[in-house]
């Protein structure tokens, strides 16, 4: 991913692989929602926070594409880069295996925000994530 907004680094375990030794592909969703969540730290964002506030930030569509499986103790990265568009906050991510740095996972996961239970456009929460 050219000039990703953050990065994070993980090892697979042998508990996320399925029986043919690959990672199962509802764990790659795991892997993309904690680097989300640890990007959002970043900014300083608590969920908590915002949900006291009335504001509940929720993921309303996910698409991915398996490039290339990843296998128990596998050392890999996954980076996520962020967009705004109208309602919706767009995480763009890719997972990449080391050494080689060879694309596992490409996938985009649109959150949209329900403040007081509508939705609607969050300003509070696309300032910090955009800020750079």
């Amino acid at each position: 991913m050219k000039n990703p907004d953050f990065e994070l680094k993980f090892k697979v375990r042998d508990y996320e692989c399925d029986l043919q030794g690959i990672v199962n592909n509802a764990n790659y969703q795991h892997y993309m929602e904690h680097t989300r969540h640890e990007f959002i730290l970043t900014k300083g964002i608590s969920f908590a926070d915002l949900h006291a506030k009335g504001i509940d930030a929720v993921i309303a569509r996910v698409e991915i594409a398996y490039k290339s499986p990843l296998r128990s103790m596998d050392e890999f990265v996954s980076q996520v880069r962020v967009s705004i568009d109208g309602v919706k906050q767009i995480f763009y991510h890719e997972i990449y295996k080391f050494p080689e740095m060879r694309l596992c996972v490409r996938a985009k996961a649109e959150n949209v925000c329900l403040i007081n239970g509508e939705l609607s456009i969050c300003d509070d929460l696309n300032k910090l994530l955009t800020n750079k």
